[in-house]
């Protein structure tokens, strides 16, 4: 989740929508974090990151009412109604789909983006596919805009719950505010968005490749080649100096939240406080980002933009090695273990001694000897060279216990 503490004004970032989970469609409710090995998944893609999910919310009880709404057949009074009524496309598949047909049906006037009108999108450019991913308060799709694939992600607003209903249009708000001004190669696309009276879109660029973490868990947990591994760990930095430059924090970077474009490029996605996240492991949402979390955001202490340095280290160390942080832990147990313990994961004894060196200073207890992101690029591309020059394998992996102390 993106925060941006000097943006005077905004609602407070912090704030998380307590149920606004999402799960793979297809898939059981009862998927345990330790059993990605035993799973096959589709290669979805997609530009909002997912986790797999053992939570309570499934398809039969979802929270999503949409298709018992009251109001399917009126119009609500209380917006301030933009000129366009354009018709949207869905597939055969998507005819019992209230959701996406409250998004394209004419009878339901498109309402502006107030300050980023510009970015409004005209539905009939847009044909919907099938959803891949659905939750408490909306649904994940794969569709096409202007003959471009894309993920569109459809928000319903809660039609009896009046306070939260205008938390989460400010959500929507500030999450169109950011998305369109994030310009950066590694940085999901942001494409558009659109209000309805009773559904919120956003439309980004779809990656064919899917999140990092499911390209490992395809891989079942092999180690990347380590040429890839680097570049792809460059992308990242690049993207989170971009990202720091603008005086942002991201505060949940992990690799369900890294998307891998056609390119084998790294896209840094879920920058939005409406946000697409799966509960994990039937706890709360932060429990789902723990095996990623600094120490002081675990604990709650107040945190700088060294939080996602600190969550890049754990990212490196899983690209380097093609295994999930903490594996042998539930993610509550990573919490404690790293707050109390000093818990790290393990190096490989093969790894260049430059990468140990970033994972270990990136992971380090105190935010202040974290490096910043601009250095953090320079030491990759440094091993990147050396990989280029000097290094023969292509790849290793971590041959010992997963955790240690630090």
């Amino acid at each position: 989740m993106l925060e941006a503490p000097k943006f005077v004004g905004l609602i407070d970032l912090n704030q998380n929508l307590s149920q606004n989970f999402y799960h793979k469609l297809g898939e059981g409710s009862n998927m345990s974090i330790e059993s990605y090995g035993s799973l096959q998944l589709s290669n979805v893609g997609g530009s909002v990151a997912m986790s797999m999910d053992n939570s309570s919310v499934g398809s039969n009880n979802s929270h999503t009412h949409i298709l018992d709404h009251q109001d399917l057949n009126r119009v609500h009074n209380n917006y301030s109604v933009a000129a366009s009524v354009n018709r949207g496309r869905v597939s055969n598949g998507l005819s019992n789909d209230a959701l996406a047909q409250a998004l394209v049906d004419p009878r339901f006037p498109t309402i502006g983006l107030e300050n980023y009108d510009e970015w409004t999108i005209d539905l009939r450019k847009l044909t919907m596919g099938q959803a891949f991913a659905q939750g408490a308060f909306g649904k994940l799709y794969k569709g096409t805009y202007n003959g471009e694939d894309v993920a569109i992600k459809l928000l319903e607003r809660p039609e009896h719950d009046l306070e939260r209903a205008h938390f989460m249009e400010q959500q929507f708000q500030q999450e169109v505010m950011m998305l369109a001004n994030l310009k950066h190669p590694n940085i999901v696309r942001f494409i558009g968005a659109c209000r309805k009276p009773m559904v919120w879109c956003i439309v980004t660029e779809y990656a064919r490749g899917g999140s990092v973490r499911q390209f490992l868990m395809r891989r079942h947990n092999r180690a990347v080649p380590l040429k890839l591994a680097v570049k792809q760990a460059l992308d990242v930095a690049r993207g989170m100096e971009y990202v720091h430059g603008l005086n942002l924090i991201h505060r949940d970077l992990k690799s369900d939240n890294l998307l891998i474009a056609a390119d084998k490029s790294i896209k840094i996605a879920d920058f939005g406080v409406a946000r697409i996240e799966v509960q994990t492991e039937g706890m709360t949402p932060e429990t789902g980002t723990y095996r990623w979390m600094a120490p002081e955001m675990i604990q709650h202490r107040p945190y700088t933009q060294k939080v996602d340095v600190y969550s890049f280290g754990i990212v490196l160390w899983e690209l380097i090695t093609g295994m999930l942080p903490f594996q042998n832990m539930t993610a509550v147990q990573a919490a404690f273990a790293v707050v109390n313990k000093g818990v790290r994961p393990t190096i490989p004894i093969e790894c260049l001694p430059v990468l140990s060196e970033i994972m270990t200073r990136c992971w380090d207890a105190d935010p202040d000897s974290r490096p910043p992101f601009s250095q953090v690029v320079r030491m990759l591309e440094a091993a990147q060279t050396e990989i280029m020059t000097t290094v023969r394998k292509a790849r290793f992996r971590c041959c010992v216990q997963p955790m240690t102390t630090d």
